[in-house]
């Protein structure tokens, strides 16, 4: 069939000239299988140095600017927090009160999103708070959930995917005193290190965000960086390292695998820790999700880590990038490795129960819509009353690839498609790949925080579809109490 095709267009080629000629190339072409030579070693973002103020509150510093970065390319124009790509780490325990002093000295306003964090709305850092250029904007809650590998982006009104894909990103660690925090890989930057994935397109030696022919959710580059460097290796000193593994692309799914076929534990997603290691060959990524995963290694080897297919195998699935693979990280052993032992348990997560729950509420993506509603910042979507839990039903309407999140809150999955979930979606998660056609059954628990005049959102975290109003919003008030928004 596939020869009939691409033999048929090639007459047309021969009739109507250069643009059929792209649809040939496009069609005839492989996906992709990019490697590369691994010789730049990883960058590891530095720990955001902070201070403790007079209420003793954790006092971080953050400023958004504009640089230049060496993405492989030469001089790149880029953006980045407190240095030109990227941000520092920024790290705090559970229960510890935190404040994040933001400044804006880009040409355009930003906000910064607290990915995954528990906290009150009004810092939550969503389209309603713009930080104007020359602003400066302070961010304060305590630190109130488990462990977990979160991390900070803007989420500025319809420009989230251009100001994310110019680099302004970081990663937040929250901390705990579970003993498997200690048990696992732990050292920062040696054994326990911060894998930030993205994909970038170029233009001579500039980002270009022109896309792929065809495809429906944004820019899908042929290079990839890890914490902004190009062909990363990383020297591993012990018999275990620990990836937190970032999806932070603004379109591109990964389906991260070991070079070789060996298997690896996933120890954690987006809201912490999992019950017990599970022990697999791959784990999938949508924008915005992140898993924790720790490789064995021998002494002496050297192991690559590799995305590979994440989606079907029909055209569609090629459209979106579903069919390429890629080389990713470099992991080299050295010739004596400190001995390191994987724990048989890690946490106790508590369930929660459907029966309690408040509201059972369906959301379907389609288009660029939810509900057939495209996002109005006047509009609530949801009230929910809170200390309450409610079960939603979230559905892929359609043919193209979603990644839904949520704000404030961690979620549990109760089904796909009314079967039990698979072992990697048994832990807290605040962003779920939608497959097309599915529908995901979640429960959470809406605590703490409640605020009738100002919104938490919920979107598709491709960033183009985000931006172009597949978001909708929901306000948390006491029971009894009315949105001060108008309410859907």
């Amino acid at each position: 069939m596939r020869k009939w095709l691409v033999g048929g267009l090639g007459l047309l080629l021969l009739c109507c000239g250069g643009g059929v000629a792209a649809i040939v190339w496009f069609l005839a072409r492989p996906p992709l299988d990019e490697h590369v030579d691994f010789n730049r070693a990883l960058k590891v973002p530095p720990l955001a140095p902070s201070t403790v103020d007079a209420q003793g509150r954790r006092v971080f510093e953050l400023r958004a600017q504009a640089g230049e970065s060496d993405l492989g390319h030469g001089a790149t124009r880029t953006w980045g927090y407190n240095g030109a790509y990227l941000g520092p780490t920024l790290r705090a325990k559970r229960g510890e009160p935190v404040v994040v002093n933001v400044r804006n000295t880009l040409p355009e306003p930003t906000t910064v999103h607290w990915h995954g964090m528990h906290l009150p709305a009004k810092v939550d850092g969503g389209p309603h708070h713009p930080i104007p250029a020359g602003g400066a904007f302070q961010a304060a809650w305590t630190v109130d959930q488990p462990a977990a590998t979160l991390w900070y982006h803007p989420h500025p009104s319809e420009t989230t995917e251009k100001q994310v894909y110019r680099g302004l990103a970081g990663m937040f660690i929250v901390d705990d005193d579970e003993p498997a925090q200690a048990a696992l890989p732990h050292d920062y930057g040696v054994d326990d290190l911060p894998v930030m994935v993205q994909d970038k397109d170029f233009s001579g030696d500039q980002l270009s965000m022109s896309g792929r022919f065809g495809s429906d959710i944004g820019v899908l580059g042929d290079q990839i960086l890890v914490n902004g460097t190009p062909g990363p290796y990383v020297d591993v000193h012990s018999e275990l390292v620990r990836l937190r593994l970032l999806n932070a692309s603004t379109a591109r799914i990964y389906s991260f695998r070991l070079g070789d076929g060996r298997p690896f534990a996933l120890v954690g997603t987006d809201g912490g820790l999992l019950d017990r290691p599970y022990m697999t060959d791959h784990v999938r990524l949508s924008v915005g999700e992140r898993a924790e995963i720790v490789v064995a290694l021998k002494p002496g080897e050297r192991v690559t880590l590799r995305s590979g297919p994440s989606l079907g195998s029909d055209l569609g699935s090629k459209l979106q990038g579903g069919r390429d693979s890629f080389d990713i990280l470099q992991l080299r052993a050295a010739a004596s490795l400190t001995p390191a032992t994987l724990p048989e348990t890690l946490v106790d997560t508590p369930r929660l129960d459907p029966a309690q729950a408040a509201q059972t509420r369906s959301f379907t993506f389609q288009g660029r819509q939810i509900n057939d509603r495209k996002m109005d910042m006047g509009r609530v979507d949801a009230v929910v009353v809170k200390d309450t839990v409610e079960v939603w039903n979230v559905r892929n309407g359609h043919d193209t690839p979603h990644s839904f999140h949520i704000h404030d809150v961690q979620f549990q999955v109760l089904a796909v498609d009314g079967k039990a979930p698979p072992p990697e979606l048994s832990g807290w998660k605040d962003t779920l790949f939608l497959a097309e056609g599915e529908t995901y059954r979640i429960i959470a628990r809406f605590a703490d925080y409640a605020d009738p005049a100002t919104a938490y959102m919920f979107h598709c975290h491709v960033l183009k579809h985000e931006d172009e109003g597949m978001m909708g919003q929901f306000v948390v008030v006491e029971r009894g109490q009315q949105p001060q928004l108008a309410h859907a």
